[in-house]
């Protein structure tokens, strides 16, 4: 266990940090990305938004909160991935 005492919070110092170029970061401590990596990924553009109050049942509701503390986005991701499916396979 580690002996230090953490109840002061630590201070950045982001004067000096706004001034490293992206060559004198060190990146050591961070796993690097492997190609499937890249693969699999998608990228998301969040449309414009607009609100609507949508019915759910409680426990569906409950599983998405559980999920993510950005439960909503997520309900949203999920629902625009089933409609781009049900446009994928909509005969003409």
């Amino acid at each position: 266990m580690n002996s230090k005492d953490t109840s002061t919070p630590l201070e950045s110092d982001w004067e000096r940090l706004e001034k490293m170029t992206d060559e004198e970061i060190d990146y050591s401590d961070i796993p690097r990305l492997r190609k499937e990596f890249f693969e699999r990924a998608t990228v998301y553009v969040p449309a414009s938004k607009r609100t609507a109050n949508v019915q759910l049942d409680e426990d569906i509701l409950a599983w998405f909160k559980a999920q993510s503390e950005e439960y909503q986005s997520l309900i949203n991701v999920v629902l625009r991935k089933y409609m781009e499916i049900q446009q994928e396979t909509a005969t003409p």
